[in-house]
């Protein structure tokens, strides 16, 4: 909601339920006694207030510059426009060279008020527009204004956490004294019960049990009898990634009670005191795993590195670290102890971004390279025998290991299975088998030995030629995931689907047969190898391992789990740990010049004032803010008590006008059907509705005017409903038919625009010119240029549109095709002859760009420039090159990001917090937007018309054929 209509009759609120890029937000109007809500002519807005006569509005275009974004200069900084909305003109109100953010603007008289960051901190400033002057207004240089609103005679907005009036003419801010005595319920303790808290699990060594990180606290669940054990009871520390000791006594984990995260070692139980370790790594830690004599622990930390420590003496040794950063909150190394403790094995990202099998010695303290690191082998697994190592393997990973390429975003990893012998004189499983007699002997039977003492004593390593002893396991190459060893000779895997389902397989190298078990999310073996710890749909079981459970027998009782909470104990660790991660992951370890302790001590003085979760959010954004980046955000509100249930509606993918006191159908958004992203129900076989008819009834209730069409279909999408239409608006012609809403019509309103473009520029000219849109560079924009770009490659020059872009990976694809040279051309006996590369346009090329095209999309023109490709037409863009590869979760499921991932050139860190510049500059004019045009596609048809008559591309003529008859 923005403010009332002068007269006090609607309300004036901003949506997205018209527009055509979720980049958009749009004006509506709707009565303060209820009723169809009416859209403004204004293409776009965020902030809107009217002129106190109703005649003119001053609004904002676009979104807000993010809160966590302090001084952000990119190309979608907000600037005041004043609308007229007789003769649609507009009016901006001037800025300092650089730009800034102006916002929240408040017409009172003649005098606009609006917040403002143009002299620092947010600040009040009023524009007069009799004499143009701009006048600062409140002069805070500690924290910024917030949330302002008016009435006609006085300002209210927030600053430093309290409510201040200030009023016009006597230009005199007063703050506010306001004590409410009340029980307020978000900061009362309670009791968290679901298995939406659960993080992690670890099954205990014969599966009696198993340990839960629980949202904060480390829980024991018995697999069938007993009750529910929390361990640690500490609702102002973060407990997590539990890990049960192989002789089943202790668990391991890590906590950060005292400020910074360490490893705890306790007794399962919980009856005594934890033994803890100091960390020295880089501040976050994961993947405990135990060796199997109890004596060590290795984990990983947040810099990729690798650690074993002794548990005896806490000694803590660096083993290896990645060469590359790969995404992700951490890289589990998918790695194993030797059954008999002194090997470890683990893989190593190389700088080609290749993983690669390592094998350290305990007591040589020595890393050894298993596989050559030319394939991509990952998740190393002793067999319990100790004569194995499995692993998996890809020869062909090499566009997908590169992760931030869009070329590979369709592309799927192929993995197959591996094992190498480790003695010597071990055969492989798969060699080729004979039948023969058995010849009997004299020799009595040898007494037998445990089988555990000859592991101790017999297991070694031949490194002699051991790259030559890997085997292929047979089974087909597929997307695998989490390898590993059940009893001797025995190997259990994932296979996934594009559906995010996996299928549990065992395979026995003695019967050398795979068998698929069943439907798993992902599974844990006990240390004893007899038991498993599976989740598949939320739910958790235990049951032998490796074996079918059609049943469901076994099935944990998640909801025995009860964590009591403190809100006032655990926002300050929340607010401590958001801080921790940004200290941590973030890109620059100078924080961008920020004294990041002051900011901590700055900040911290609110704690004891909040009083809901959101006022810790707003908190942390406050704080992050100082850093001045871009995608800094909040990846999630956390846990409110509250959380009221929403109702969806349905969408017929059409738009509706006023007639007869009816709605009449004024457009149908036209889909492709038989894509169930892309379905427009008013066009599916059967329904046969018309532009021009009328809605009589929904389900038959009448509607007229005076109804809100949308309160009709509320929960529908994915449901029948009837509709009863009429091609005159009355009943004697009226029909029934059935149609099935679909929750969100925003893709059928991208296509239509797209579709649309196309269009316009095909018309424009004579189909001489392609027209591309990618709506970013993630797969999406690679499934849209794919479907738009090849079907035109035979056109003479090129438009492509990234307005509105989402970003996403870096967009090689698009680079590399816009810039293919001509190689050759081929001629056939019939038909016409065709070009190498076959999928290419060689005339010129114009990129579309406006101010929300961000991320990838501030890099995809940077590179169109950089190997000049074209011309660049629109708005430089938003300015928001780093990236964010993965944060941990707060306690309560929160989260914040802390961007790990800068670009920069030999000319410095670049983009980030300007964007890029177009090389003609055109602007979105509400007026001509208004009147059905587009000013930065005509300008792009202009452009490179005038290129293609400058420069026509010409096909030279083929050479006469070869005479190949020698005299």
């Amino acid at each position: 909601v923005r403010c009332f209509t002068p007269d006090g009759s609607s309300v004036l609120f901003i949506s997205q339920r018209n527009s055509f890029t979720n980049r958009y937000l749009q004006l509506f109007t709707v009565p303060v006694k209820g009723g169809m809500p009416e859209q403004l002519v204004i293409p776009n807005a965020f902030w809107a207030n009217y002129s106190p006569d109703g005649k003119e509005m001053v609004y904002t275009p676009l979104f807000d510059a993010f809160r966590e974004w302090k001084h952000y200069r990119g190309g979608m900084h907000s600037v005041l426009q004043i609308f007229n909305f007789t003769t649609h003109a507009t009016t901006k109100i001037p800025q300092p060279e650089g730009g800034c953010n102006d916002v929240s603007p408040m017409w009172i008289g003649s005098t606009i008020y609006f917040r403002s960051d143009r002299n620092g901190e947010f600040n009040l400033f009023g524009y007069d527009t009799q004499t143009k002057n701009i006048t600062q207004l409140t002069h805070f240089k500690d924290f910024p204004i917030l949330n302002a609103t008016a009435d006609q005679q006085q300002i209210i907005f927030e600053q430093a956490g309290y409510l201040h009036i200030f009023t016009p003419g006597e230009n005199k801010t007063q703050r506010l004294k306001i004590g409410i005595a009340t029980d307020l319920l978000e900061l009362r303790s309670r009791y968290a019960q679901g298995r939406q808290y659960i993080r992690s699990a670890s099954i205990s060594p014969t599966g009696k049990r198993v340990a839960f990180d629980f949202r904060g606290d480390i829980v024991t669940l018995p697999a069938d009898k007993g009750d529910a054990r929390n361990i640690t009871q500490t609702t102002g520390a973060h407990e997590k990634f539990p890990a049960w000791s192989p002789d089943g006594k202790n668990i391991a984990f890590f906590s950060d009670a005292s400020g910074e995260y360490q490893l705890y070692i306790k007794a399962q139980d919980g009856k005594s005191e934890a033994t803890v370790f100091p960390l020295t790594g880089t501040g976050f830690y994961a993947d405990i795993k135990w060796s199997p004599d109890n004596k060590k622990i290795c984990f990983v930390d947040n810099s990729r590195t690798l650690y074993i420590m002794d548990v005896a003496s806490g000694k803590i040794k660096k083993i290896a670290n990645d060469e590359i950063y790969l995404p992700g909150t951490f890289r589990l190394l998918g790695h194993d102890w030797s059954p008999d403790s002194k090997w470890f094995a683990y893989t190593k990202v190389l700088a080609s971004q290749f993983e690669q099998v390592f094998l350290y010695s305990i007591d040589e303290n020595k890393s050894y390279p298993v596989s050559d690191g030319l394939s991509n082998a990952t998740e190393p697994t002793f067999d319990r025998s100790g004569k194995y190592l499995y692993f998996f393997a890809s020869t062909d990973a090499g566009p997908l290991v590169n992760w931030f390429d869009q070329s590979n975003g369709d592309l799927q990893l192929t993995e197959s299975i591996y094992l190498v012998t480790l003695q010597k004189e071990t055969i492989s499983p798969f060699a080729k088998e004979s039948d023969e007699e058995k010849i009997a002997t004299d020799e009595k039977e040898k007494p037998k030995t445990d089988k555990s003492e000859d592991k101790s004593n017999d297991f070694h390593i031949d490194w002699v030629g051991i790259q030559d002893r890997i085997v292929n396991i047979p089974v087909p190459a597929g997307n695998y995931t989490q390898l590993a060893a059940g009893s001797e000779g025995e190997i259990l895997y994932v296979e996934n689907s594009d559906d995010g389902m996996g299928q549990l397989h065992t395979y026995q190298l003695d019967k050398r047969k795979d068998d698929v078990v069943m439907p798993v999310n992902g599974y844990q073996i006990s240390a004893d190898g007899k038991m498993m710890l599976y989740f598949l749909g939320g739910n958790f079981y235990v049951n032998a391992a490796g074996q079918k459970n059609p049943s469901g027998k076994g099935q944990l009782n998640i909801n025995d789990i009860e964590v009591k909470l403190d809100p006032q104990k655990e926002w300050p660790e929340i607010f401590d740990e958001a801080w921790r991660i940004n200290k941590s992951y973030f890109y620059d370890p100078g924080m961008h010049g920020v004294d990041w302790d002051a900011m901590k001590k700055k900040y911290e003085v609110f704690l004891p004032d909040l009083s809901c979760r959101n006022d810790l959010n707003r908190l942390i954004e406050w704080m992050c803010s100082e850093l001045s980046v871009g995608h800094h955000r909040l990846t999630n509100g956390g846990d409110f008590l509250y959380h009221p249930e929403q109702i969806n509606g349905g969408l017929l993918g059409a738009d509706y006008k006023l007639k007869n006191n009816r709605y009449q159908i004024e457009k149908i958004y036209g889909g492709l059907n038989w894509n169930p992203d892309l379905r427009s129900p008013l066009t599916e076989p059967g329904v046969n509705a018309n532009v021009g008819d009328y809605i009589l009834a929904v389900n038959h209730k009448n509607v007229t005017a005076a109804d809100n069409l949308y309160s009709f279909f509320e929960n529908t999408a994915g449901k029948i409903v009837e509709l009863t239409l009429s091609s005159s608006g009355d009943e004697k012609d009226a029909r029934v038919v059935k149609v099935v809403p679909i929750a969100n019509e925003s893709s059928l309103r991208n296509r239509d625009w797209v579709e649309g473009n196309l269009k316009k520029v095909d018309a424009a000219t004579d189909g001489q010119v392609a027209y591309v849109y990618v709506p970013n560079t993630a797969r999406l924009g690679l499934d849209y240029f794919k479907r738009y770009f090849y079907p035109q490659a035979d056109r003479k020059a090129i438009i492509v549109d990234e307005r509105f872009n989402g970003g996403g990976q870096i967009a090689d694809y698009y680079i590399d095709l816009l810039q293919q040279p001509l190689q050759a051309y081929w001629h056939t006996r019939y038909g016409k002859d065709f070009k190498t590369p076959s999928a290419s346009i060689q005339g010129p090329k114009v990129l579309l760009i406006d101010e929300t095209a961000g991320s990838g999309g501030d890099m995809f023109p940077w590179m169109f420039r950089k190997f000049k490709i074209g011309t660049i037409i629109g708005k430089r863009t938003w300015g928001g090159l780093v990236g964010i590869l993965g944060f941990p979760e707060f306690l309560d499921g929160g989260g914040v990001t802390a961007p790990n991932l800068g670009i920069w050139t030999k000319d410095g860190f670049i983009v980030e917090n300007y964007g890029v510049a177009p090389d003609i500059e055109v602007e979105q004019t509400p007026a001509a937007i208004i009147n059905g045009r587009d000013p930065q596609l005509e300008k792009a048809i202009e452009v490179v018309l005038q290129q293609l008559k400058n420069n026509p591309p010409v096909t030279p003529k083929r050479p006469p054929f070869p005479i190949k008859v020698k005299n």
